[in-house]
């Protein structure tokens, strides 16, 4: 616990948009929210971001409110780049294309789940670098970012700074193993069982 103690809490950033996929924000919400609650010291801070600010409909209509705008968000530690339907549009948004890039450029990890991964490839981000997505928008990702190295194969892939997953609910394996990757196993665990997720039960033995 006292390693747990020097941590600084890391501000976890969701990009918000119209249509976006529910489970591909809602996943790495509820893990990092968890994880954070379950320990003595608080590890994540996490909150949601849309352009101006306003809720957003989620491709199944639920309407979210997002906590700030990219005017007024805090300093991002982790950004994460939801995916969905609504992904089309920002690869034509100029400002948050750049919004992201510099988001990206400033944080310590950014991420994307499912077809997120367009997002990045619009800003260059993937150029050069390995990556996974949803296996609906493989065509899709040759044209909007041919220079990007796919693989198909993995749940997920760790560049450093830089992570992508698999489609919709990879983002929660994504961040159970970032999770577990900046405090440890042990934590990890704690979260996996208070979810039910997966093979929760062979943890606890």
């Amino acid at each position: 616990m006292k390693y747990l103690k020097r941590m600084s809490i890391k501000k976890v950033g969701i990009f918000l948009f119209e249509n976006v996929e529910l489970l591909d924000f809602a996943g790495p919400y509820e893990v990092f929210s968890v994880t954070n609650e379950l320990n003595e010291f608080k590890l994540f801070r996490t909150f949601t971001i849309s352009e101006d600010g306003e809720a957003v409909k989620t491709v199944n209509g639920l309407r979210v409110f997002a906590d700030y705008s990219v005017n007024n968000c805090p300093l991002i530690d982790i950004l994460i780049i939801p995916g969905g339907a609504g992904a089309r549009r920002v690869l034509n948004n100029i400002k948050m294309l750049k919004w992201v890039k510099e988001s990206f450029e400033n944080s310590e990890i950014t991420f994307s789940v499912c077809s997120g991964a367009m997002i990045l490839g619009k800003t260059g981000i993937l150029d050069n670098k390995e990556y996974t997505t949803h296996h609906e928008v493989l065509d899709d990702m040759k044209k909007i970012a041919p220079k990007a190295i796919l693989t198909k194969e993995k749940r997920f892939v760790d560049n450093g700074k830089l992570l992508t997953s698999g489609g919709i609910s990879a983002g929660i394996d994504l961040s159970l193993y970032l999770v577990e990757k900046l405090h440890g196993k042990t934590v990890k665990e704690k979260t996996v069982v208070y979810m039910e997720y997966n093979d929760w039960r062979k943890v606890m033995r």
